[in-house]
């Protein structure tokens, strides 16, 4: 098999290209026609086909299943998903080491297809079976926007039917997923462990992006920092208590999301070239000095 892609709302589109590329074979992608531009322009340098779809996220990973039934090619989140689940469960490693070998207390993941929220799990699972780790006893909480939420939904209803969202709205564009490959499974990991599936609203999920960005030094897209929002409503409703540890897994750089860096970052100020005009900027009233 010598021609990979993927389905993708943006982010796995650009990792599978690039590692296509590495490896000497031929890519493509397929993504909804409304994911982010940047995204677009970063998964065309890698040198493979880039296909637009005109339709939802739905529409594509169903389009991916029906091109794996007609040739020979392998989809990353479809005939080859048992090595992507084992990619994305090293991140699960990554958190434990850098803990010092050990579990988080809480862990806020964003919830698209809900494949990432499996793969944390069963890569704490694993670190603890081969003794690694003490306990693999981490809270899971997941995250989705309000416009695209049916994991959340379901979780809030008390429910075990995960009802497709057929026409998503939000800003938070990696986490429109209506139909969730891996909701129930998620959904069950969050309940068997104590957990929650947050809905948050996407003004929410934009102050997340400025606060990590101050607070953090980290700038987020908006389907990472939506687990700050996520946290900060859980903290506000008693769900964490001040103490509490909680890594919120921040799973995109905020530059690929244009419209949104212009509602967080505001217009530039411009001043004349002139030194105490520099002072009025930063301290906002002159500054005597001797």
């Amino acid at each position: 098999m010598t021609v990979v892609g993927c389905a993708s709302t943006g982010n796995l589109a650009s990792a599978t290209l690039a590692h296509a590329a590495a490896a000497g074979l031929t890519g493509f992608v397929l993504m909804p026609d409304t994911v982010e531009l940047p995204k677009v322009r970063q998964a065309s340098l890698y040198g493979g086909k880039v296909i637009l779809v005109d339709g939802t996220y739905d529409d594509v990973n169903r389009l991916a299943y029906l091109l794996v039934e007609k040739a020979q090619v392998g989809i990353v989140n479809v005939n080859l998903r048992p090595y992507y689940v084992e990619g994305s469960k090293t991140m699960a490693y990554e958190v434990a080491e850098q803990l010092g070998n050990r579990a988080p207390q809480h862990i806020v993941v964003p919830l698209a297809s809900g494949a990432l929220f499996g793969a944390l799990y069963k890569g704490f699972k694993e670190f603890e079976e081969f003794g690694v780790i003490s306990s693999a006893d981490t809270v899971f909480h997941g995250v989705q926007p309000i416009g695209c939420s049916p994991i959340s939904t379901a979780y809030l209803e008390g429910s075990s039917e995960i009802r497709p969202v057929k026409n998503p709205s939000t800003v938070v564009k990696s986490l429109a997923i209506g139909t969730p490959g891996d909701g129930l499974h998620a959904l069950n990991i969050a309940r068997k462990t104590g957990g929650t599936c947050q809905a948050i609203p996407d003004q929410d999920t934009v102050e997340a992006v400025k606060l990590l960005s101050k607070y953090a030094g980290i700038f987020g897209e908006p389907g990472g920092a939506i687990t700050v929002a996520a946290a900060k409503k859980m903290r506000e409703e008693g769900v964490l208590d001040a103490g509490e540890e909680v890594v919120c897994c921040v799973t995109g750089a905020g530059f690929k999301v244009d419209e949104v860096l212009e509602q967080v970052s505001g217009p530039a100020q411009v001043v004349p070239a002139k030194l105490d005009k520099i002072i009025e900027a930063l301290w906002e009233k002159p500054v005597l000095t001797t």
